[in-house]
């Protein structure tokens, strides 16, 4: 889902210096104690409808099992977090993240807020001892991820997740490993889909459409969820050559791209994100030498949405291993927290974090360089130096916010 918190949360509201003093010192609390033998302590940042929607279910569900609580929430809205925490039986509502974190030392920090604050509220987190599991699109830039990387724990943790719950549940978890262990033989032409449709009152939120604020457009907000699944079934890509446009709305970034991907095992991939599209749907296909698998769905999926087709010759017992998904357990932040939770008790880096979770962001970043370049990309090309490395529209003539001087230069940024 995009849906983003209702406002922003920052460290301290605006205007205001920080409580305590700046979030560097918070690395001078004390070690939170070891997580065996009592629940984890988590609190929600951002007072909005993902928080209150997806992450508060989530925890409420792991709660029943005793697995966490849930003691705090922030938000810069006081009267919004005051309601959130009254209605989900939060004790502690602050509107300063870093009081918070002095006061109430949580496990598990879970970020709800626009992409622009993910870089400063997990740096915060992390350096107060806690794990982090953030909305995606994880931050704005690679800069802003490999800066998070450095600063999680050196073994054991603490470490930062990114909410890609597409690749969690029953369904994902059989089809990647029947392609890991080659039982549907080579994959070979590939599918990947985000067609969804936001009209112009969607873009009329000010925020929206802006590479500061935003992020990105339909390749980083919306379609990174089907492109992070395909990565995790898939493995690496090599190579990316991207197009881009701005076809009906009157936005910073595009609204629509399209993209050819070659994996590292071979394969080859078309790539489409878009919000034009009245017949919405999110679809991955992946065309194997013994058989295609497809997912078909919208934002979320179940067994029932995953068809499996062999190819002539394929022994009916064999098929019918390949469609037995088990037990039907849904793509969900549910799904993806549990499997967080047990990482965080075992004291080992989760899935979609540290290299893992970079690897979209990375795909993303160099869909843009090459639709705004018209130069074919290679995996590990951008880094820092690079202006895409610092801004995803790279300083690109017609792409890069205008500002009072003219377009934005990302490479100073870049090499700063």
């Amino acid at each position: 889902m995009t849906t983003p918190a209702t406002s922003p949360t920052y460290l301290v509201p605006p205007g205001q210096p920080p409580a305590g003093g700046a979030p560097a010192d918070l690395t001078s609390l004390a070690p939170l104690p070891p997580l065996t033998g009592r629940r984890i302590r988590a609190a929600v940042i951002g007072a909005g409808a993902i928080g209150r929607g997806s992450h508060l279910p989530a925890l409420a569900l792991l709660a029943e099992e005793g697995e966490t609580e849930v003691v705090a929430a922030v938000d810069i809205d006081a009267d919004a977090v005051k309601a959130f925490c009254a209605e989900s039986g939060i004790p502690h509502g602050y509107t300063n993240l870093e009081q918070m974190l002095r006061e109430q030392r949580p496990d598990l920090v879970t970020i709800c807020t626009p992409p622009t604050l993910h870089r400063e509220q997990t740096v915060a987190a992390l350096r107060a001892g806690a794990w982090v599991w953030c909305e995606k699109p994880p931050v704005p830039t690679l800069a802003d991820f490999d800066a998070i990387e450095a600063e999680e724990g050196l073994g054991g943790g603490p470490y930062a997740s990114i909410v890609f719950q597409h690749r969690f549940g029953s369904a994902a978890t059989h089809v990647r490993r029947l392609l890991a262990e080659g039982a549907l033989g080579r994959p070979l032409v590939v599918h990947c889909q985000t067609t969804w449709y936001r009209d112009t009152a969607y873009y009329a939120v000010p925020w929206r459409g802006r590479w500061e604020t935003e992020g990105g457009g339909p390749a980083m907000g919306h379609g990174i969820h089907q492109m992070d699944l395909l990565l995790d079934l898939l493995g690496p890509w090599s190579e990316v050559r991207g197009m881009a446009g701005r076809l009906v709305h009157d936005v910073e970034t595009e609204d629509v791209s399209t993209a050819l991907v070659r994996f590292a095992n071979g394969a080859l991939a078309t790539v489409v994100n878009s919000v034009l599209s009245p017949d919405e749907v999110s679809r991955i296909r992946i065309d194997c030498e013994r058989a295609t698998v497809e997912l078909t769905h919208l934002y979320g999926h179940s067994n029932a949405n995953w068809t499996i087709t062999p190819a002539p010759g394929v022994p009916e017992a064999e098929v019918a291993a390949w469609r037995d998904f088990g037990a039907d357990v849904p793509s969900s932040h549910l799904a993806q927290l549990r499997e967080l939770v047990a990482s965080m008790r075992a004291g080992e880096r989760p899935r979609s974090s540290g290299a893992d979770g970079r690897t979209s962001l990375e795909l993303i970043t160099a869909l843009y360089k090459s639709a705004f370049t018209d130069t074919t990309v290679r995996a590990g090309d951008i880094g820092p130096g690079d202006p895409y490395y610092a801004a995803l529209h790279g300083g690109a003539p017609g792409w890069a916010p205008a500002t009072e001087d003219g377009p934005e230069s990302a490479t100073e940024e870049a090499s700063a």
